[in-house]
């Protein structure tokens, strides 16, 4: 049985649909990635999924427990670390996890073993009496993943786990959510706009946009469906009709001035490709992204996506809440 199902699963917030009719099954001990842009709908589907919100329409359940009729039994079974940070500056890393510890009710007897066990998986036992604002971004989110991990969930939900950090520590935090599932076998929904980030981490990924999923596979199936590799190529007068009868071109499309082109291993065959489409100003090969699967799914890239009105208005709907 999937340890997290949601069945047409719908919010409004009045005419703008954040989540529309979200079908997902995620299992134990896999880690799941909500892929898309900011405001299309990933942040409303984990609050619905802890409880914080109800949904309009649908229903999902986690841990095999309904979200709206068993809300209590679902909070003890998931560990959450949302976007914003939440843990108390002027506390030490010690005194936030031994706070928490006592909302979650860990017993007494049991509280300082589990505080050092999450240290420890986090490597912040070194800086664990230091104030919380004398650490960097990075040990911040590793201390809110550390403490989501204090009652021993069945499910830790990671919202934009590297948002704000720099390229070195964004691949440190990945190496920590690795760490988890290796460790603790432990199932983990994480949702991200970041593209290698989906490809690093997840067994599987959920394109969402504008609150619908739009495709869904492991990255690797969904990096393969785009039938090839890609060639762009920039050409004043391209011999596109001799390209076509090539039997090891998939498609060819034009985007922006530039000619796309899917062919069957470029290494093998970009030679020929060359020959037939005449004199070109400048050619790019490279193996499909989540990027491209993406534009193929939405018709739009990434950066595109990002700056809608549409995803503007459900954001913000989305923080009054």
């Amino acid at each position: 049985m999937a340890i997290i199902e949601t069945s047409k699963l719908t919010k409004h917030y009045g005419r703008i649909k954040a989540v529309d009719g979200l079908n997902l099954k995620i299992e134990e001990g896999e880690v799941f990635g909500l892929l898309g842009p900011n405001g299309a709908g990933k942040t409303t589907t984990i609050k619905i999924l802890a409880t914080l919100l109800d949904p309009t329409s649908g229903t999902a359940t986690v841990n095999g427990f309904d979200v709206e009729k068993y809300p209590s039994k679902v909070r003890e079974s998931i560990g959450i670390v949302f976007q914003e940070p939440s843990t108390d500056e002027l506390l030490s890393g010690y005194e936030n996890l031994k706070m928490h510890s006592m909302i979650y009710g860990i017993p007494k007897s049991e509280v300082d073993k589990r505080i050092e066990e999450a240290l420890s998986l986090v490597e912040l036992t070194e800086r664990k009496n230091d104030l919380v604002k004398t650490y960097s971004g990075g040990m911040r989110r590793r201390l809110e993943i550390g403490r989501g991990l204090l009652h021993r969930p069945k499910v830790l939900f990671l919202d934009e786990p590297t948002l704000g950090l720099d390229p070195r520590g964004r691949e440190t935090m990945w190496g920590y959510v690795q760490r988890l599932v290796k460790e603790l076998n432990m199932t983990i929904l994480l949702t991200t706009h970041y593209m290698e980030e989906a490809d690093a981490l997840a067994d599987r990924v959920c394109i969402i946009d504008h609150g619908k999923s739009v495709a869904i596979d492991t990255p690797e199936n969904l990096k393969e469906s785009m039938g090839g590799d890609l060639v762009t190529i920039v050409s004043d007068s391209p011999k596109i009709g001799e390209v076509k009868k090539l039997k090891f071109v998939k498609k060819i499309e034009k985007l922006d001035g530039k000619y796309l082109i899917t062919v069957d291993s470029a290494a093998e065959n970009l030679q020929e490709l060359l020959k037939k489409i005449g004199k070109v100003d400048c050619v790019e090969v490279r193996s499909p992204t989540l990027a491209d699967v993406f534009m193929k799914n939405t018709g739009r890239g990434l950066e595109e996506a990002e700056g809608g009105w549409f995803d503007k208005i459900v954001q913000q709907s989305v923080n009054k809440q």
